[in-house]
């Protein structure tokens, strides 16, 4: 080190303890920030003793409330929490006496994800229901009571809690022959507590739901507050945002927390109030609570203080079956179509018509042979091939077509071999394909018949409850997905595990890609076939981007586009084999004399081709004229 490095050194050090001295604050600003600091800790501790404060006076009015003689429903502030059970074949309910609330529900016949022989939806304070009353001098919260049980069957129980002026407040529970709960609730000698005009009680509804499924993240994808507007359509809160509250302007039929494969729906009698609050927070897959969402309903329905009328609710406990949801309305009292089976998504209004009048009659059907799932997706597979094999053949001879002309355009177009002759290279090529009646869009076809059936499968397959649990080869639930690999951390975009049927349709995927890339570039000529060879790395691109998105979704999904697209590559394959091309040539050149020598029995998107390139001509040259002058 050199004295000028010494000297440049001791410089900077001095600017730096200089700019600090300067910038020390002087011992009237450090008093000021001391009584500052003092202040602040003063505030806070203040701040901290009152929300104690407040903390502690309201456990003290609790205590007082259940303490004084003089409130209301003094007799039913105390007692012991019990439970009564209530069981079907399909479903098993405990109502604690704390509330008259529901406590526990199990679904039977269907296996947990941990073995268990039935799926408990919820248990404990995992789920709340409180009804609010709003009394003239103090409001009753159902939670706060215990009830007392009388009437009590393996379907039925009424729960009672008693008031000092002799009144009760009332609630029914009936179990139905399924997965249909029906309850009242009814105020008996308790119309001098509430103001005249009062007719809505306000209901809030809980659930942390729970995670049903082995895959987290897809079952997440499917767990939402759902609701169905009065004499309108079903909606949800968005189910991929950090936290959401929103309120709903409309009357609602009937609100429902809704995980992949089950869902608890609470549907009163009468219309939802306009304006309820709902609320979705979803938990994170790392914090390991075993949930996926916490779901909140803030509601207002329809209540009668004299007591002459009873305010009348059902809950739909159960699966997301279509079909089953559909047949709701026949054990329901409400009178009102309720459209459950909305909660089974079938995609959007074209999708949906396919999955509706299509996918399902044919699941129906094949389920109903007893088939293996596995089974049954093979052959929806191969009916839907044999459905779109008529326009797959046409949309493959239009490329074939394309194909034995190519060496035809080539040297009919090999005058325009400069870049600025391409407009009038492809005039050339659109009026020969005319003069020959081949369309250059009918290689376009494939891929907009399947479009629409793979989208309608990527929404109908995670939704068939029926394939949860169902094994098929390898596979031990097609609901979910089917590691070959896993461990323990999370890999950004990749997850925890290898799904074996996602890499089996990313690789076939890339199979298909290459020979329909290969087809058409048999029939490009020119350029187009160099800008083609360009366009190869979407080939393997879009497999890739497809890996990461499906190694979480279900075994069952994946196989069916690997299957489907295995039944494509057989067609295609099929087709190159039994396909003439000098025989198909041969009627492209009688064609091709027939419209020479008639140009008017040219039809279809030929004769519009011609046309197209006649305008385009004399529209050239009038540019031209208008150039020139």
């Amino acid at each position: 080190m050199d004295k000028n490095n010494i000297i440049g050194f001791i410089l900077i050090a001095l600017v730096f303890i200089g700019f600090s001295w300067y910038n020390q604050p002087s011992q009237e600003e450090i008093i000021a920030a001391q009584k500052q600091d003092s202040i602040a800790n003063v505030q806070r501790m203040n701040a901290e003793q009152a929300q104690k404060k407040a903390e502690a006076e309201k456990q003290a009015a609790i205590v007082a409330a259940k303490e004084d003689s003089t409130s209301l429903f003094f007799p039913s502030l105390s007692g012991k929490e019990e439970s009564v059970v209530l069981k079907n074949n399909k479903l098993q309910l405990a109502i604690s006496t704390k509330g008259a609330a529901l406590k526990t529900a199990k679904i039977l016949g269907f296996e947990s994800r941990d073995g268990k022989s039935d799926v408990t939806l919820f248990d404990g304070k995992e789920q709340k229901m409180n009804f609010m009353l709003a009394g003239k001098t103090l409001n009753i919260l159902t939670n706060d009571l215990y009830f007392t049980p009388s009437n009590v069957t393996d379907t039925t129980v009424t729960m009672a809690a008693q008031a000092q002026n002799g009144g009760s407040l009332v609630m029914k529970y009936t179990l139905g022959k399924d997965y249909m709960l029906r309850m009242s609730m009814q105020a008996n000698g308790l119309s001098g507590v509430f103001a005249p005009n009062y007719d809505a009680m306000d209901v809030v509804w809980t659930e942390q739901c729970r995670q049903q499924e082995k895959g987290f993240m897809f079952e997440n994808r499917y767990c939402t507050l759902t609701y169905k507007e009065k004499d309108g359509s079903t909606d949800y809160l968005n189910e991929t945002s950090e936290k959401v509250d929103e309120n709903v302007d409309t009357q609602l039929d009937w609100v429902a927390f809704k995980t992949q494969f089950f869902s608890a729906v609470f549907i009163p009698k009468s219309p939802i109030a306009a304006n309820s609050k709902m609320t979705s927070m979803p938990y994170q897959k790392q914090d390991n609570t075993g949930y996926l969402k916490y779901f909140e309903a803030k509601m207002k329905t329809a209540f009668d203080p004299t007591g002459k009328q009873p305010s009348e609710f059902e809950m739909y406990i159960g699966p997301n079956d279509y079909r089953l949801l559909q047949r709701m309305n026949d054990e329901s009292v409400s009178g009102k179509d309720l459209e459950l089976q909305e909660l089974v998504y079938l995609g959007w209004p074209i999708v949906r018509w396919i999955n509706r009048w299509f996918t399902l009659y044919v699941f129906d059907w094949l389920t109903g042979f007893g088939l293996n799932m596995g089974i049954v997706l093979i052959i929806i597979t191969l009916l839907l091939k044999a459905i779109t094999f008529p326009l797959v053949k046409k949309s493959y001879m239009s490329s074939a077509k394309m194909r034995v002309l190519k060496p035809k355009l080539e040297e009919a177009t090999k005058q325009y071999d400069k870049p600025e002759d391409a407009m009038q290279k492809q005039q050339a090529m659109m009026q020969l394909y005319s003069q020959y009646g081949v369309s250059p869009l009918g290689g376009c076809l494939p891929m907009l018949i399947q479009m629409p059936i793979w989208v309608a499968m990527f929404n109908f397959v995670p939704n068939a409850i029926q394939l949860r649990g169902q094994s098929f080869l390898w596979i031990s639930d097609l609901s979910t997905y089917d590691p070959i690999v896993e461990w323990n951390t999370n890999i950004w975009l990749i997850g925890d595990h290898l799904s074996l049927t996602c890499i089996l349709f990313c690789v076939s995927n890339v199979l298909y890609s290459v020979m329909t890339m290969r087809q058409q570039r048999d029939q490009m000529v020119g350029q187009q076939a160099e800008q083609m060879k360009m366009m190869q790395w979407m080939t393997y691109l879009m497999p890739v981007m497809f890996f990461f998105m499906f190694n979480d979704y279900s075994a069952g999904l994946n196989f069916y586009y690997f299957v489907s697209l295995f039944f494509s590559a057989a067609i295609m394959w099929t087709l190159r084999k039994t396909t003439n091309d000098e025989k198909l040539l041969a009627k492209l050149e009688e064609r091709y004399k027939e419209n020479k020598a008639n140009p008017k029995k040219q039809s279809g998107l030929a004769a519009r081709l011609a046309a197209m390139q006649k305008e385009a001509e004399e529209l050239r040259k009038q540019r031209n004229g208008q150039f020139g002058k």
